[in-house]
């Protein structure tokens, strides 16, 4: 293909990925090795915890063309998530309601965003033929925020989520990784966090080493999602009522005041998770939770898990009968994990 027609594919691939629901689509290049020093330095510190799978596959997160050979450019692209009618900090004061990261209320995003993807590149082949392509939604060994910055979406913020001022940190990020040779947009050189530290300062439990540096065994997302057993002891009354996930540092961030809301229908929350009791949660059996997460990213954390959750959120919240009496209900329970994280929060609660 000429220059020209190249050219006019970019701007044909943007227009068409609005119309199939995304706030953005930018192109970059394939070798993100200039990231490696610090990603490895990052891992030698342990700083990713459990997640060993941050470990492996090589150069293959640097090089794009190693992770999917004859891969030339990379579309990055971000779709909004955030419903309007759904609460934030709100929720957080309200100690008795479970407050679950806002991106997983509804449909998992890998789906969706997958699906959308998919469509996108059937277009362009639709376009110009058959064409080289893959699709990844957090799916693969990708520097997901760093591919966004290069490509001029954003800049990664001091808490670690790529920033923009059209949008906060609002949105979910996937790619489309190409063997078309499309124009390269401009990266994002500055970041605009400024002197700002409010991320930092304001993390529920101090989890950021420095700006930029994140330590994951202290992110309450990392140990109510991916971590399994025992959560430290002086983490738990920093956890509050956050069940799965925590949206902190994006709600104490000057930019996301610039969010825009989505309208996608998938996103709106299932099961009234956006106001559901603790209690409620607590006492649904493991058939309910499986059926009533069908679909979603929560079922990533397992039912035990999320007993363990919210057992920590009940000994955080004021003391009342109904989460006494629901707290009593599970101390006896099969798994040695809840059976210690209710005892702690009965403890809470004078029991």
């Amino acid at each position: 293909m000429s220059p020209e027609s190249l050219e006019s594919l970019s701007l044909n691939i943007k227009q068409w990925a609005t119309e199939f629901g995304f706030a953005e689509a930018k192109i970059t290049g394939i070798d993100h090795s200039h990231h490696q020093e610090n990603f490895d330095k990052w891992i030698a510190e342990g700083y990713q915890g459990t997640m060993s799978y941050l470990e492996n596959h090589g150069d293959m997160r640097f090089k794009a063309d190693l992770l999917h050979p004859g891969t030339r450019r990379i579309i990055s692209l971000r779709m909004h998530y955030l419903p309007q009618s759904v609460e934030t900090v709100k929720r957080l004061k309200t100690t008795d309601k479970a407050y679950i990261a806002r991106y997983a209320l509804g449909r998992d995003y890998h789906k969706l965003i997958r699906k959308r993807l998919t469509q996108l590149a059937k277009r362009i082949q639709e376009e110009i033929g058959e064409h080289g392509y893959r699709a990844f939604v957090d799916s693969a060994p990708i520097l997901e925020r760093q591919v966004a910055e290069e490509a001029g979406m954003g800049w990664v913020g001091k808490n670690t989520l790529l920033l923009t001022p059209k949008a906060g940190s609002w949105f979910l990020l996937g790619e489309i990784f190409t063997n078309l040779p499309l124009p390269i947009d401009p990266p994002q050189v500055t970041k605009h966090c400024g002197s700002c530290s409010a991320c930092l300062d304001l993390c529920p439990t101090n989890a950021f080493v420095a700006p930029w540096v994140l330590d994951a065994r202290k992110c309450i997302s990392y140990l109510t999602i991916e971590y399994d057993g025992s959560i430290p002891e002086e983490l738990r009354e920093k956890m509050g009522n956050r069940i799965f996930g925590c949206d902190d540092c994006q709600l104490v961030c000057p930019w996301t005041k610039y969010v825009k809301h989505t309208e996608e229908e998938d996103f709106q929350p299932r099961h009234n998770l956006d106001s559901a009791d603790l209690t409620e949660l607590f006492l649904w059996d493991e058939a309910s939770f499986l059926k009533k997460t069908e679909g979603s990213p929560i079922r990533r954390t397992g039912y035990t898990n999320w007993l363990r959750n919210i057992a920590i959120a009940l000994g955080n919240a004021n003391t009342s009968e109904t989460i006494i009496d629901a707290l009593k209900q599970r101390q006896h329970h099969e798994s040695e994990i809840v059976k210690e994280h209710v005892h702690w929060a009965l403890k809470r609660h004078n029991q």
